[in-house]
């Protein structure tokens, strides 16, 4: 399989193209679009520059992981693209732009969607997922498919977040022991090394939010219902969105324009309206606006530092903070993994019975039984025992299951982000995302004890956007923005306009681990 994944990458890298050298390390998806209309660069340039740069980062020189395939016909779509540009036709901010997608997303490129695991190594769908589709049209490149926390981290509770028995584990751009996150940790690594200036990862809880922030990066999740889920490997059609991970709000907001649209398939979808969601994003987004302060227990005094910093940046900004307790939702984490189970088994059945024939795991049954037979290279670090209790629900016609939904959006909607809203006059809530990346770690899985700021709103369905606040040794720290359903845009622009003041990302280093002296310094 290693000798498979590293032939496509060879294959792809040695397309004929006459392309020239171009740095894109660390340009931002704005700055490309404006280099692609004034001709400085050509769309081939770019596609080529960065599957030059996969090749030689994510096998070779710090071997990231972050890439499970490129696309072989990245470079063709690139030179399409370019020609359209130079007959006058031009689609928008995203034309000629390539981006990654999360190897849960199915393509109509010649890619195998494997969420990771090799069960579904055969999974070549021919197919875009609607969402993928709208990108298409909005012009962008299908650069390949992302590396992720395999079946997007449901396996197992004992996971090491980043891992997947295709793609190997992926390392954290920062400092290489250290975690990526998941699930979207391949998508977070390689925009933080700049394979591509933005991707596409997918959130059930945290998987967009986590590996953002702890890669120094911008990711939002979505509310329920504005991007499509058909033909992406599910977890939980209550929970399960795609959502842009980019290095800046302005690059996450021009990639969700791209991004969103009505499905007829996914029924969430049906209010959902294309616009830009650039419109809105002002320096000045933040006067005036209430902000609800967080402040969650236990947090380390560095990232208490820089959270009072970010909290002074919201202020200079014109906001109005009024300190918020989260109330005690005592029940909650039980009813969502309840949810998760139950619909994990209903979606991922339906997901694999419209898979090719070549893909032989066509029920979680399935994939238990592979998981066992193929044991040495499916589970070498940790089991499958989520797998195992999702396949005993009874349906999502079961009492339990739905009792435990309607439990799941009252305690983290209603009595949850609303009431904290309510309560403190606010449009919006603050608080760290996650504390910094942990080791990574195949004997013990994910060891991280800390807060988390993904919860309410993954299970509310409520927008959930992470701007980077600096660094705590060496490491990436993000700050969150959350607000109720459907406020989307208010959060892109409370995020924007305390970036255009905080300035907080730092560029990796890829330090092989955290020098303790160097790191203080850096802070």
């Amino acid at each position: 399989m290693r000798r498979f994944i590293t032939a496509i990458l060879l294959a792809a890298t040695a397309c004929p193209a006459i392309a020239k050298t171009v740095s894109v390390e660390d340009v931002s998806l704005d700055r490309l679009g404006v280099m692609l209309r004034d001709g400085q660069v050509s769309s081939v340039d770019l596609t080529q520059a960065y599957l030059d740069r996969i090749a030689a980062m994510d096998r070779k020189g710090p071997a990231l992981h972050a890439v499970i395939a490129v696309n072989p016909d990245a470079i063709a779509q690139a030179r399409a693209l370019d020609a359209e540009r130079k007959a006058g036709h031009v689609r928008g901010p995203l034309h000629g732009i390539p981006i990654l997608i999360k190897d849960n997303i199915e393509t109509a490129d010649p890619l195998s969607t494997t969420a990771g695991s090799l069960a579904l190594k055969d999974n070549l769908t021919r197919r875009d997922a609607p969402m993928i589709a709208y990108l298409r049209r909005a012009g962008a490149v299908i650069l390949g498919k992302t590396n992720l926390s395999e079946w997007a981290n449901i396996r197992s509770t004992h996971s090491m977040s980043g891992w997947s028995a295709v793609g190997g584990l992926v390392k954290n751009p920062y400092v290489l022991d250290r975690t990526a996150c998941g699930s979207s940790s391949g998508s977070g690594a390689a925009v933080a090394a700049s394979f591509a200036a933005a991707a596409i990862g997918t959130e059930t809880d945290g998987s967009v939010v986590c590996p953002s922030s702890i890669n120094g990066l911008v990711g939002f999740k979505p509310s329920i219902g504005l991007v499509s889920r058909t033909h992406v490997v599910p977890i939980s059609h209550s929970q399960d969105t795609p959502g842009p991970m980019a290095r800046s709000v302005k690059d996450a907001a021009i990639l969700l324009s791209g991004m969103v649209g009505a499905d007829p398939a996914d029924s969430a979808t049906a209010g959902a309206v294309t616009k830009d969601y650039t419109a809105s994003l002002s320096a000045n987004g933040l006067s005036g606006v209430r902000v609800g302060v967080l402040r969650p227990e236990g947090l380390s005094v560095d990232l208490t530092q820089r959270y009072e910093a970010a909290l002074g940046v919201l202020r200079a900004a014109g906001a109005v903070l009024v300190e918020v307790k989260s109330p005690k939702l005592d029940g909650l984490s039980a009813a969502e993994l309840t949810v998760l189970k139950t619909e994990l088994k209903a979606d991922l059945n339906t997901y694999l019975a419209t898979t090719p024939a070549s893909v032989k795991t066509r029920t979680l049954g399935a994939v238990i039984a592979f998981n066992r037979e193929h044991a040495s290279t499916e589970m070498p670090f940790f089991a499958q025992e989520l797998f195992e209790d999702a396949d005993k629900t009874a349906g999502l016609d079961d009492p339990a299951y739905r009792t435990a939904r309607a439990t799941s959006l009252r305690l983290a909607g209603v009595e949850g982000i609303d009431a904290m809203l309510k309560t403190a006059g606010a449009q919006i809530l603050v608080e760290p995302t996650y504390a910094a990346a942990w080791l990574s770690d195949p004997i013990y899985g994910d060891t991280y004890e800390g807060q988390s700021a993904a919860a309410l709103p993954a299970i509310a369905g409520y927008p959930h956007l992470t701007v980077p606040m600096g660094l705590v040794r060496g490491l990436p720290v993000g700050l969150s923005f959350i607000a109720t359903r459907n406020a989307d845009e208010a959060v892109l622009r409370a995020g924007y306009a305390y970036e255009q003041r905080a300035l907080p990302r730092s560029a990796p280093r890829y330090l092989p681990t955290v020098d303790i002296e160097a790191a203080a310094s850096a802070n």
